[in-house]
């Protein structure tokens, strides 16, 4: 069951991804589905066309047909459930992924009637494939295979005409991932003047490891940016994930939000819990409509339809269009309007130079065990109902997603991440600090939270 998570399927390849789990997988997920064709594509990883070949034969023992669209980013991914290939129109996708995370692992990210498919949807399907006693098995192989890389460059060119030709220099880093499948077209055919590292898909992803949200794999970007490029982005393994690099600055999700919203009359923005303060202030201060919200792409999608929202982000570099797009998280879509703004004469240094100065650390993680983090966390609501004498004075409390303190010059975080065995805080203030101070505080709560279960 460890393999069912919050928001995806994930595990080890043959030690939990195997003949067996995959088959088991595809035949309940096809009783989840209402229509008849599945859209699969897979990434980079040698196993992920395995995988596909299993998923394949649960799907079709299932009744389902699967609409192959080989390799390709999970963006693209998501794309097809809102095209017709022939008159058909997916009813559900499965995007074979391991996303950032080490070569032996895979997974599938579940796509059901446009929306998400995730939580106890997937820990339901879990317990059903868990309590299988025999491994489906499909008579015929019912596979259409599609060219959905081409109608997603099609659509991505067409839209960004009117960046034809701009003079940016522009560095990008794929990671090896499975970004390069489409940046190479997409760029050469506006014209821009790109310089690309690690374009190839690699699943052994020989040069550095594929999560731009980690400064180590940047170095190589950085170089390129430094050596006469104007900005650089780098994309995660399976491109959902965006960092953008100036010579000043590595803009976060958050603010990219900020800078993204410049170009939108007054937009509902949806954040996650571990936001800047300084984008839900400055997005209020606009006039916009801003949403904090639950972490995880999953959660989002789901809040931005709930409240019609035009754009989403998490601090990590997952951000989500509704704006002139679909609503799901696509790093080469990011780029785009990234380089959109840039084109419009948006400085994008000039423009976070504007915002208040703050603090703000990295994600923090507490390792504790996934039997112990939800209980840790609701440990340490009751104790801030109370706190000692010499905790920082409390203005409110936000608990959409595990505890945000907001305190007289800033806020600190403690939440449980929804996979894996670790507390994730964060702390902001006007001042590093101050920011200390409340790191250090929250700390002692946790302590105190372990030692009383």
């Amino acid at each position: 069951m460890s393999i069912y998570r919050e928001y995806d399927i994930r595990g080890i390849y043959e030690k939990e991804l195997n003949k067996q789990s995959v088959t088991r997988i595809g035949y309940v997920l096809a009783s989840k589905i209402k229509g008849d064709y599945v859209a699969v594509g897979y990434d980079a990883r040698s196993h992920s066309p395995i995988l596909f070949e299993y998923l394949v034969a649960g799907l079709n023992a299932g009744g389902k047909k699967v609409l192959g669209m080989g390799l390709v980013p999970t963006p693209v991914n998501y794309f097809t459930n809102y095209q017709e290939w022939e008159g058909i129109t997916p009813d559900a996708s499965v995007m074979i992924t391991g996303s950032h995370n080490p070569s032996e692992y895979n997974g599938f990210k579940i796509t059901v009637d446009k929306a998400p498919f995730f939580s106890e949807d997937i820990y339901a399907l879990g317990r059903t494939c868990d309590a299988m006693d025999f491994i489906p098995h499909a008579k015929v192989r019912q596979v259409t295979d599609i060219d959905a890389v081409t109608r997603y460059v099609n659509f991505i060119v067409g839209s960004f005409q009117h960046l034809k030709a701009m003079p940016t220099k522009i560095a990008y880093d794929c990671g090896n991932g499975v970004a390069g499948v489409v940046t190479e077209d997409i760029f050469k055919a506006l014209e821009l003047k790109t310089t690309g590292l690690y374009v190839e898909p690699d699943g052994a992803f020989p040069n550095h490891h594929p999560d731009p949200s980690d400064e180590h794999n940047l170095v190589d970007v950085k170089k390129l940016l430094a050596n006469g490029n104007d900005i650089a982005f780098a994309y995660d393994g399976d491109a959902d994930r965006i960092a953008v690099l100036t010579h000043k600055n590595n803009i976060k999700g958050d603010m990219m939000a900020l800078l993204y919203s410049m170009k939108m009359d007054k937009p509902t923005v949806v954040g996650e819990v571990k936001c800047s303060q300084v984008m839900y202030d400055e997005l209020e201060r606009r006039g916009c409509k801003a949403i904090m919200y639950k972490t995880g792409h999953s959660n989002l999608k789901v809040k931005m339809k709930e409240v019609h929202a035009d754009l989403a982000c998490e601090v990590s570099g997952h951000v989500f269009f509704k704006n002139r797009y679909f609503g799901y998280d696509d790093a080469i879509y990011a780029t785009l309007r990234m380089l959109e703004l840039i084109h419009d004469g948006i400085d994008l240094d000039a423009e976070l130079e504007k915002l208040p100065q703050v603090f703000s650390t990295e994600e923090i993680k507490v390792k504790t065990t996934e039997d112990e983090k939800f209980k840790i966390i609701d440990r340490v609501k009751e104790l801030l109902k109370n706190p000692h004498d010499d905790f920082p004075t409390i203005k409110n409390i936000i608990d959409v997603d595990g505890v945000r303190i907001n305190f007289e010059n800033g806020w600190g975080l403690v939440r449980a991440s929804n996979t894996t065995p670790v507390l994730v805080t964060r702390f902001e203030s006007t001042s590093q600090e101050e920011a200390l101070s409340y790191e250090k505080a929250i700390n002692d709560l946790i302590i105190k939270a372990k030692e009383s279960l």
